[in-house]
């Protein structure tokens, strides 16, 4: 009988045996699914940035208009100045030809130089880009806060009186055109309207001769109120939609009926389960949205006269000034692709499901 157990029972110097083929071939696939993953994000990403290089040139060939001729509207030129204005700007070559000088300067990081302003596209967006930043990021972060705290609560208390407030509102502010909001905000709080006495600027980033730290902050944040306003109305309102849509989706989930049978409180498996689980889309929408909100400014930033790259895209557009509007159309494309790869290369850190899918 001890004769028998010793054979039967591996002694401790036994060797274990080493992993089959299956078992190594599958490590090696688990170990190289988040390169393949990357790898794939970022070819995207360079195949449509490639689509609007080559669709940034072509889109602005379509409009109507003489750059030059708008140029000199008003001033004493003469046919030959004309004809060395465009040979300036090279646009008496043939179309295949400025074709491949765009693509040269590109493939260079140079964007060219505007025609209006006689500057570099590429120093232009830099003196522009902090306004447009400032904006948006300010309107971003409280837009966030706002419909991810609202989102939630509205979903977790769905048909209550409050969720039907929210939601209404939130539909009336999405469907809302961009331009009329801040017009009305113009209106009633710039002007004034009836009882309510004008209390903000109506346009510009400050007012010119302010001196002090003080006063300067807070006539900036006088001047930003406004369009902060009228941006953060339109894009919190998609993200109360999107995360109470979310939310309602996980809360008949299992998982949520097993964490109250462990005696969790209802706040807990909110905070713990339910909401980390819904915010896949939302933290999508934010990021996309802070890429689309960069070159969706256009409106927002006309109307309350923002010296950012909105301004400068309208004024480009009323020449156009061609380099001008293919390097602020590469840039806000690009803003746009960009963010979109962050939200995705964000997904399996969020969603592990990514990971192995």
């Amino acid at each position: 009988m001890a004769l028998s157990s010793a054979a039967t029972a591996p002694g401790p110097s036994a060797p274990v045996p080493a992993p089959g083929p299956a078992a190594a071939a599958g490590r090696r696939r688990v170990a190289a699914l988040p390169l393949r993953y990357l790898v794939g994000k970022l070819v995207t990403t360079l195949i449509s940035m490639l689509a609007v290089v080559l669709t940034g040139f072509f889109l602005f060939r379509v409009l109507p208009g003489d750059p030059v001729r708008a140029l000199t509207r008003g001033k004493p030129v003469s046919d030959a100045q004309l004809v060395a204005l465009r040979h300036q700007f090279g646009i008496d070559k043939p179309m295949i030809a400025q074709f491949g000088d765009y693509l040269g300067r590109t493939s260079r990081g140079d964007l060219g130089t505007s025609y209006q302003y006689s500057t570099p596209v590429s120093g232009l967006i830099g003196d522009h880009l902090w306004a447009t930043v400032y904006l948006v990021g300010t309107a971003t972060l409280i837009a966030a806060a706002l419909g991810l705290r609202i989102g939630i609560r509205s979903a977790w208390k769905h048909g209550s009186r409050s969720d039907r407030a929210h939601t209404g509102v939130a539909l009336v502010l999405w469907s809302m055109p961009t331009f009329w909001l801040g017009l009305i905000l113009i209106v009633v709080f710039a002007v004034g309207w009836g009882p309510i006495p004008g209390m903000f600027p109506t346009g510009g980033m400050a007012t010119p001769g302010m001196h002090g730290l003080l006063p300067s902050i807070g006539d900036h944040l006088r001047h930003l109120v406004l369009p902060c306003a009228t941006l953060v109305a339109v894009v919190y309102a998609q993200y109360v939609l999107t995360m109470r849509a979310s939310l309602l989706d996980e809360m008949g989930s299992d998982y949520l009926t097993t964490a109250r049978a462990k005696g969790l409180r209802d706040d807990e498996v909110r905070r713990r389960h339910a909401v980390p689980n819904a915010l896949l889309p939302t933290v999508t929408l934010i990021f996309l949205n802070l890429g689309v909100a960069v070159s969706g400014s256009i409106l927002t930033e006309t109307i309350f006269s923002w010296p950012g790259l909105g301004s400068l895209f309208y004024e480009a557009l009323t020449v156009p000034d061609l380099p001008l509007l293919e390097g602020l159309f590469i840039f806000f494309s690009a803003t746009v692709i960009v963010m979109n790869l962050v939200a995705d290369l964000l997904y399996p850190f969020l969603d592990p499901r990514v990971r192995a899918s």
